[in-house]
């Protein structure tokens, strides 16, 4: 019952900025700007607010290399749910930094996130467009990021894991915002978001749950395609690492 009624909250602090949003969305670009930064910026703490007083739920970002980040840089990160792209902004934005993010344009089907992330200016890749079209948005996302100083971040996995387990992580994207941006790159690591991946998982695993989040390690921008590479598979290892020192935490534990 308790479940129901913190779904019935949250659905009233979003309510109203979302419908605003699909009101301004075909109409100004400047006022869905204004309608996804506020959701972006406020609502999204409201909800973790109304989460973590009602069910528990608890948003715990680690402050472990924080002064390693520089001024703009590159996030690779494993993925667990579209949520991890809140709780993203969330957590850079708490340090004032802008993030937009690399996604496939399935999220268009999204009530809300489709036109937040679209008119805020992220990357959206579309599944059926083949490769050289995927390229080509990257191009253009790694251009207008640098010319914004705004921090891009990829999931390497290319798709969500449903049971948290780390998959292979894909280079092409990568590489493709690298050449185009020739900034540092910051590997992070969550966990969390697997658990509420689907409707009927709230009701289960929302209570007293958590959605970690860590930078683990803050890296030069890459010179060569051997460092790339480098990055890349030490990224894999530190998240998978990571992921494992979490799950073996007691249940009731408060660290990241």
């Amino acid at each position: 019952m308790l479940t129901i009624f913190t779904l019935i909250i949250l659905f009233g602090a979003l309510a109203f900025p979302t419908l605003m949003l699909t009101l301004t969305y075909p109409l100004s670009h400047k006022w869905a700007l204004f309608w996804s930064n506020y959701i972006t910026t406020r609502t999204d703490r409201v909800v973790f607010a109304i989460l973590r007083y009602y069910r528990g739920f608890r948003f715990l970002g680690g402050k472990d290399n924080i002064s390693d980040l520089p001024k703009q840089f590159l996030v690779i990160s494993n993925h667990q749910s579209f949520l991890d792209i809140v709780v993203y902004l969330l957590y850079f934005g708490r340090m004032g930094k802008e993030v937009r993010f690399v996604a496939k344009d399935d999220l268009n089907k999204v009530p809300m996130v489709g036109k937040m992330l679209r008119s805020q200016g992220h990357c959206m890749i579309p599944r059926k467009g083949g490769a050289s079209i995927a390229m080509k948005h990257l191009e253009q996302f790694g251009e207008r990021v640098m010319k914004k100083n705004q921090m891009p971040v990829i999931f390497p996995e290319g798709t969500r894991s449903k049971d948290g387990k780390l998959k292979e992580f894909y280079s092409a994207g990568f590489r493709r915002i690298v050449q185009y941006t020739h900034i540092p790159v910051a590997v992070c690591a969550l966990d969390g978001g697997w658990k509420l991946s689907k409707m009927g998982d709230l009701f289960t695993n929302l209570k007293k749950g958590a959605y970690r989040v860590k930078v683990l390690k803050v890296y030069n921008a890459p010179e060569s395609r051997e460092d790339e590479k480098s990055i890349l598979e030490e990224a894999h290892s530190l998240i998978e690492n990571q992921l494992e020192q979490w799950r073996n935490l007691p249940p009731a534990s408060l660290d990241v």
